[in-house]
């Protein structure tokens, strides 16, 4: 497993490597994928941080986290990279079978503009033995349409409460898991990020 470790002020201990690739090790199992991880554990003002960050194929998921032992913030980050592969390996799922479907539905209409489709009409018309006259069903839609009551719920966690940098807002939005983050940058301009179904983060910058 090619693991890169950083330690900023703390030593990496080998029963520490030991947890991480343990619980590694079960991410992988879940993305049947192999990954590069990047793993930087700092000591700072008696608080431990963990960060760990994977590549799969399409983007990297980063996890953070803290506590007073540094145990405690690596088996949190861990738990947290386990959530986002886990929501990862659906979405890729999900963009594969509709990939599959939209070819489907391409070769269809392309063997009708082949001729497949007007021979089979052509017999129809001709009346043709084989083909069968089926029922007619027609839907018909309602004059006024109704509308559905529309349900808000007020989200705090996808707003910074402090300015960040883009690379800063990038790893809050992963270590929260959300697909839309808002964050103000040093300078004081509203940005929003916008994660795509096909994973890539799209920066808007507010007017």
């Amino acid at each position: 497993m090619n693991v890169e470790y950083t330690g900023r002020h703390f030593e990496i201990t080998p029963s520490i490597r030991a947890d991480i690739e343990t619980g590694l090790l079960k991410i992988r199992k879940i993305l049947r994928d192999k990954f590069e991880t990047k793993v930087v554990l700092t000591l700072e003002k008696r608080r431990n941080k963990a960060e760990i960050t994977i590549t799969p194929r399409n983007r990297p998921l980063i996890a953070l986290a803290q506590g007073r032992d540094m145990g405690v913030a690596i088996n949190e980050a861990l738990e947290h990279l386990e959530k986002q592969a886990v929501k990862y390996k659906t979405r890729w799922r999900t963009q594969k079978r509709h990939n599959h479907k939209t070819q489907s539905e391409k070769t269809t209409a392309s063997n009708c503009w082949n001729g497949e489709g007007s021979n089979r009409d052509a017999q129809s018309a001709t009346g043709s033995p084989k083909s069968k006259a089926g029922p007619l069903l027609v839907h018909k839609f309602p004059a006024i349409a109704k509308s559905t009551e529309v349900h808000l719920e007020r989200s705090e966690g996808a707003v910074a409460l402090r300015p960040m940098t883009i690379e800063e807002a990038i790893k809050e939005a992963h270590f929260r898991d959300r697909d839309v983050f808002v964050f103000r940058d040093p300078k004081g301009k509203v940005m929003v990020l916008h994660r795509t179904r096909d994973g890539k983060m799209q920066l808007i910058e507010a007017p």
